[in-house]
């Protein structure tokens, strides 16, 4: 079968592997479609720290089980529809002892610290499937990215009516948006790019702030009484954007960090203390996450076909890393086609 793969900085090829078979409880799954996600891009330009090369990419999967091992249960028979959790966990660190194996200590992610799905076949087990019957294909790649967000969602223990602002509106951050707006708060989305604000209006965002046109204090004072917002979940990661969160959370406040930041941070560590702020750090999601996506995405209340920038035949992934490499301002979700 063919898979592709990330062989070095800015290098790619697919290359012939054997097909997997199932274990007793696993389902070999025939892949469908794999979003490409943020991680795979810093693969490409060679800027993610735990990847070693060659890689197969890809953990934002979707695809139909071809064939289950003898103990998998009767339900994950041939011809359904899956998402993949693509995490690992050991069971056994602080972390799992606490049931919040999504930060295990010994996560290993698919397409980054272990070969990921960007190939025509791939076993899981059974633990890991999500299905849906509503659902279609293409849908189920969008699942992973959106969970991200809404664990972070969940972190900030948000209330109806509570005012959140989500800086970052790619694919993960419109899932904060869309986790947010469902539970009733009242969002305000931050980006610099007026095609991404357009897609959070969509997923449930009330007022939006472009940052390359005005002063985000400013607009915050004029939107929150100027209180600031009780909640900002950060999914940018850029030192000036983790600084803003705390400078702008309102007193009391929550802050949630999905996004991490590649150089160190300067904090005015006093309004930590004077604001009594909570300071969350949000990583990868829980089951539970995902069944809340599969939820939200069955309700029809988020923009699919507008948040998928260009699908790809896995021929053509290498060249589709490239353009984004190239323009990352213009994609939001690139998705490969691969069966």
């Amino acid at each position: 079968m063919k898979a592709f793969y990330i062989t070095g900085v800015r290098e790619t090829a697919l290359r012939d592997v054997p097909c997997p078979a199932p274990g007793a409880d696993e389902v070999l799954v025939r892949v469908n479609f794999v979003g490409l996600c943020g991680s795979d891009l810093k693969t490409y330009r060679g800027t993610n720290p735990i990847v070693a090369y060659p890689r197969i990419p890809g953990h934002e999967i979707s695809g139909t089980i071809e064939e289950r091992g003898e103990l998998a249960p009767a339900r994950w028979r041939p011809g359904t529809p899956v998402t993949i959790s693509p995490y690992t966990s050991c069971g056994a660190c602080p972390a799992c002892n606490q049931t919040r194996p999504n930060c295990c200590r010994a996560n290993e992610t698919l397409g980054v610290q272990r070969d990921g799905a960007l190939l025509e076949y791939i076993v899981a087990p059974v633990r890991r499937l999500f299905t849906s019957e509503k659902l279609q294909p293409r849908e189920f790649a969008l699942v992973e990215p959106l969970t991200v967000g809404t664990h972070a969602a969940v972190r900030a223990r948000l209330e109806r009516f509570d005012s959140v602002l989500v800086m970052g509106c790619g694919a993960i951050g419109l899932g904060a948006v869309a986790a947010a707006a469902d539970r009733g708060a009242r969002v305000i989305a931050v980006d610099i790019d007026a095609a991404k604000l357009a897609l959070a209006v969509k997923a449930g965002a009330s007022v939006c702030i472009d940052t390359s046109k005005a002063d985000l204090h400013e607009r915050l004072g004029a939107v929150t009484n100027g209180n600031g917002p009780e909640v900002v979940i950060e999914a940018i990661g850029l030192p000036q954007t983790f600084r803003a969160a705390v400078d702008e959370v309102a007193f009391a406040g929550r802050v949630v960090y999905i996004g991490y930041a590649a150089q160190p941070v300067e904090y005015e560590t006093k309004l930590f203390v004077q604001k009594e702020l909570d300071i969350m750090g949000s990583r990868n999601a829980l089951p539970e996450d995902f069944e809340r996506v599969l939820r939200m995405l069955e309700r029809g209340e988020f923009p699919v076909a507008d948040v998928i920038s260009r699908i790809v035949p896995l021929d053509e992934a290498g060249a589709a890393l490239a353009d984004w490499d190239k323009d990352p301002a213009r994609v939001t979700k690139i998705l490969v086609a691969v069966s």
